[in-house]
């Protein structure tokens, strides 16, 4: 099929390329500036070229997010403009890549995931929405901007399942090839740990002698994590282990 990748300069969305093409698809990458090989632009957050870089796909897999800016500006309203913008008579399967625990966590950018869901979900548009868990690379910079000097805090009781953003890739080139969900499914690491867990393994590996320091957060945010919000209930797992990732 012809594939289009939004958020196609991202951490995901460079990795995406690869395993799509060797399932034999055509790729294109939409991003703001259209940079690079395969590269086309189309701004969500302001509907600018969408038409004309949805222009004969196929296919969507829709990867784009600001989680540093206006997530309801691109991930929600961006959202609505893609689907406004899709050629629905071409279109065979639109892959929205989410994260695990959008609708039991309450935390800002995670409503406007949820949010984002609720629109594909009303749009009638063959759709799969993947919750992922954490990225491993982005475990990493979590804890060294935590860590302050020789401390490093962390979260009393938070549990995660990091996954690989290769084996990310990998998964979503073969669900873009299935039949369309209709609704979520979950894709985690292999295996659950908690953040001090986490951050010994990262300071054992990349800064020694620093010192893990738990501590308690209190409030919903809290709580949800405590109780695994963040942990996959179904869905297929990865294989590489956040070990194997440092230690790689």
């Amino acid at each position: 099929m012809d594939v289009l990748v939004t958020g196609g300069t991202g951490r995901l969305g460079q990795r995406l390329t690869a395993p799509l093409q060797a399932a034999g698809h055509t790729v294109r990458q939409m991003s703001r500036r259209g940079t690079g090989p395969g590269g086309v632009r189309g701004d969500l957050a302001t509907g600018f070229d969408l038409t004309s870089a949805l222009g004969g796909a196929e296919a969507v897999v829709h990867a784009a997010s600001d989680p540093r800016g206006d997530p309801w500006q691109v991930d929600v309203a961006g959202t609505r403009r893609l689907v406004e913008a899709v050629d629905r008579s071409r279109m065979r399967h639109l892959v929205y890549v989410s994260i695990v625990g959008v609708d039991r966590i309450p935390y800002g950018y995670y409503r406007a995931k949820f949010a984002a869901e609720q629109v594909l979900l009303a749009s009638g548009l063959p759709v799969t929405l993947v919750r992922v868990t954490q990225f491993h690379d982005f475990v990493d910079t979590l804890l060294d901007t935590a860590r302050r000097g020789p401390v490093l805090p962390v979260p009393m009781g938070w549990q995660v399942q990091p996954v690989d953003v290769g084996e990310v890739a990998a998964h979503l080139a073969e669900v873009v090839g299935r039949p369309p969900a209709g609704g979520v499914v979950e894709y985690g690491g292999p295996e659950a740990l908690s953040a001090a867990d986490l951050a010994r393994a990262w300071a054992g590996v990349r800064a020694p002698g620093a010192h893990v320091v738990v501590t308690p957060v209190p409030g919903k945010l809290g709580a949800a994590f405590r109780d695994g919000a963040a942990l996959p209930t179904g869905g297929e797992r990865g294989r590489r282990t956040y070990g194997e990732h440092l230690r790689g």
